[in-house]
């Protein structure tokens, strides 16, 4: 006897047309689109691409924005898994250079000779304060993801996004970690700036203890469509705290309508970088 699905149900079969097909929906987790994934020098002794991949999937992300310290990593998850993984290209070779790569020139040379190696959808992550965004190398990046329509995935300040945008006021930014910044900072950037987004990675504080910080949950009410998931593998250890982080994050889907925890969780990703990604790649390739 055939019997009417409830909306749980319905979730828990995934039936998602936009999803990749190799996707097998055998549990009820809410899929994921991880907007800030690395797999750097420094993990690939300890975790081999398979194993990293793996990882992922347990974690019910289907998904994910990779860059990498080199980017050697990023190529290597994407040979493993080139369904769930999305190359952002990192101005960094290693790790340990985030406080002096945009005084390094050659990186502009680098950056032209992977973009016309390989496909993206952004440059980054990397990061910034304040004025370091005019810096010459910094403004260089910027022109370059203007001329390849690429975004610009940005660890920084307030003040080095608004430099960004008077740069290019086009400019389309993944702001990393929503800037580690209050909830009403947050929503005036996102109020001034239509193409500003944010990932929510390291964001622990806006949800602990079932509670939200003051503002945020208005905020993700309000602005459903501007914000995405994030785990951040920076570095080695965080491989092994994926299920604890992904814990963390689906109580805070949880905590939230269903349609808005859809968006958050999968639906602004996939919107906003996987299918910018596809428009790229067919007009490349």
């Amino acid at each position: 006897m055939s019997r009417r699905l409830n909306r749980p149900q319905i979730l828990a079969m995934c039936i998602v047309l936009t999803m990749p097909t190799s996707v097998i929906c055998e549990t009820k987790q809410q899929p994921i689109f991880d907007a800030h994934i690395h797999y750097s020098h420094d993990v690939w002794d300890a975790i081999t691409p398979q194993d990293a991949i793996r990882r992922l999937r347990a974690a019910g992300i289907v998904r994910a924005l990779v860059s990498s310290s080199s980017d050697e990593g990023t190529r290597k998850l994407y040979q493993a898994d080139p369904e769930l993984v999305i190359p952002e290209l990192r101005p960094y070779r290693k790790r340990g250079t985030t406080d002096s790569w945009m005084h390094d020139k050659s990186i502009i040379p680098y950056l032209n000779q992977r973009l016309n190696s390989f496909r993206y959808v952004a440059i980054g992550e990397f990061h910034l304060q304040g004025e370091q965004a005019n810096l010459p190398v910094v403004r260089e990046v910027i022109k370059l993801a203007s001329k390849h329509q690429l975004m610009l995935h940005v660890h920084s300040d307030v003040e080095a996004i608004e430099l960004i945008y008077e740069q290019d006021p086009s400019a389309h930014i993944l702001w990393a970690h929503a800037g580690f910044e209050d909830a009403s900072t947050v929503v005036e950037m996102l109020d001034q700036h239509k193409n500003l987004w944010a990932d929510l990675s390291f964001r622990w504080d806006i949800y602990t203890n079932n509670r939200f910080l003051p503002g945020w949950k208005t905020l993700l009410l309000t602005h459903p469509d501007r914000f995405m998931l994030g785990i951040d593998t920076y570095a080695p250890q965080r491989w092994l705290q994926i299920q604890s982080t992904m814990n963390w994050q689906r109580s805070l889907l949880k905590a939230l309508p269903v349609h808005i925890a859809q968006a958050i969780a999968f639906e602004n990703g996939n919107r906003v970088i996987y299918d910018r990604y596809m428009k790229l790649k067919r007009e490349r390739d």
